[in-house]
């Protein structure tokens, strides 16, 4: 028999390309999003994607209601779940990015299904406290105590911590693995471009006249899609976390990529880097910057040899998928 998975979130960039390659694996998928008007997006998603929908089920759900989760996970023999509210604006409630995440991280916990896999974030490892040269694995932890963590940190933070404890008190700890992707970045499958993939947006439309010192852990979306698909059935991803992300890139480097590759594109992107010290004082006013005020000027480095031990491969390569997603934001008029 077919196994069954649901995947929450999958009108999302990660949700999406995850249930297009279970499809074409041969899983049956049912994929919830909030709202049932999304339906025709994801299906044409999948199509985009080059997978046959014969298999996937739409449903809708919502991260803090129970109903409608018992249904959704009858007969599953996995859960991904995905989904967790991911805004580019600071909420007024940094609750209401918290509860939504730890809520729906609990009730995918409830399943009771063979093993259920989380999306965290890198950064819920990155802003532990670490010297200059420390190279950051699976066993560091971004502290909740720390000042001036920003709405999103904190719920993915208290999301994962919550998993973890809940698969603790019930001595399930193997049935639970969580996925730390970095900046999620490739082609995309429906006109939502996405937090990571907006970074390249801005890039390409000339929105920044210099570009800031931000070094991001960019990785492919096939790279975080393939690591969930596999984590569901390794006997070594049960019990652990695995940080999906490449050493950084700096957002003027990306800029250089873009410029070499798809020449056509250029003519708005910047040619100057912000120099570190004016990208700190940029941050007092700019909330995306403040809110990565750790990593302005910083190459930090992390381990991403479990990621590659995982999916039997490496990474791929990171100015390759600069260009795939350029070439895809332009082919849909985005830029």
């Amino acid at each position: 028999m077919t196994d069954t998975v649901l995947v929450t979130g999958v009108s999302g960039f990660i949700g999406g390309h995850t249930a297009a390659e279970l499809l074409r694996r041969g899983y049956a998928v049912r994929g919830s999003v909030r709202s049932p008007a999304r339906a025709a997006e994801v299906r044409a998603a999948m199509a985009q994607a080059g997978a046959d929908d014969t298999l996937l089920e739409i449903l809708q759900l919502d991260l803090l209601s129970d109903e409608g989760w018992a249904a959704a996970t009858a007969g599953c023999r996995f859960v991904l779940h995905v989904a967790s509210p991911f805004v580019t604006t600071k909420p007024k409630d940094p609750e209401d990015l918290v509860r939504p995440a730890v809520q729906g991280t609990t009730r995918a916990l409830d399943a009771g299904v063979e093993r259920v896999v989380v999306t965290s974030s890198l950064a819920a490892v990155q802003y532990a406290p670490a010297r200059r040269d420390h190279v950051f694995t699976a066993s560091d932890w971004t502290p909740l105590d720390r000042r001036g963590l920003g709405a999103y940190v904190v719920s993915k933070v208290r999301a994962e911590r919550a998993a973890w404890d809940i698969a603790d008190r019930r001595g399930v700890r193997d049935r639970l693995a969580v996925i730390n992707p970095g900046a999620v970045i490739g082609p995309l499958l429906s006109e939502d471009p996405g937090t990571s993939v907006s970074a390249i947006q801005q890039i390409m439309a000339g929105a920044l006249p210099m570009v800031p010192d931000l070094r991001l852990p960019w990785v492919h979306v096939r790279d975080v899609a393939d690591a969930h698909i596999e984590a569901m059935t390794s006997v070594t991803a049960g019990a652990h976390r695995t940080i999906v992300a490449t050493d950084p890139s700096s957002l003027i480097d990306v800029a250089s990529v873009l410029r070499e590759r798809l020449p056509e594109e250029s003519g708005k992107i910047p040619t100057r880097a912000m120099p570190t010290w004016l990208t700190w004082a940029a941050s007092v006013f700019e909330p995306q910057l403040r809110d990565n005020r750790w990593i302005i000027g910083s190459a930090q480095r992390f381990d991403h040899g479990p990621a590659e031990a995982l999916l039997a491969r490496p990474l791929h390569s990171i100015p390759d998928a600069i260009e795939e997603t350029g070439r895809s934001l332009a082919e849909r008029g985005l830029v």
